[in-house]
């Protein structure tokens, strides 16, 4: 198959998730637990791409300014500062750790 048959079919695969998504009852979706669920994956995924943005190149595994941004980052939320404060904290760290 070329690369617009893998294209199309990757559409089709996106649109029919979609639809399947109408077909779960109201009631399964107001649950407790599928809200309990739902943020859990939504905290996990985030977690994940944060962490392999932060350390991955490539391929590879490495370890430089992006970490301490992180690092700071943390810290700045954990103190409850604004999110722009945070972003603002994290862009400072990793330019000043660059320059070491």
């Amino acid at each position: 198959m070329n690369l617009w048959g893998w294209i199309v079919l990757a559409c089709v695969a996106a649109w029919a998730l979609k639809f399947v998504g109408y077909l779960v009852p109201v009631r399964w979706m107001e649950s407790a637990r599928m809200n309990r669920v739902a943020g859990a994956l939504t905290i996990g995924l985030l977690a994940s791409l944060t962490t392999m943005n932060a350390v991955s190149a490539g391929q590879g595994i490495v370890l430089d300014a992006r970490i301490g941004a992180l690092l700071a980052a943390g810290v700045a939320l954990a103190l409850r500062l604004p999110f722009l404060a945070v972003v603002v904290l994290g862009a400072l760290t990793a330019a000043l750790l660059r320059l070491l």
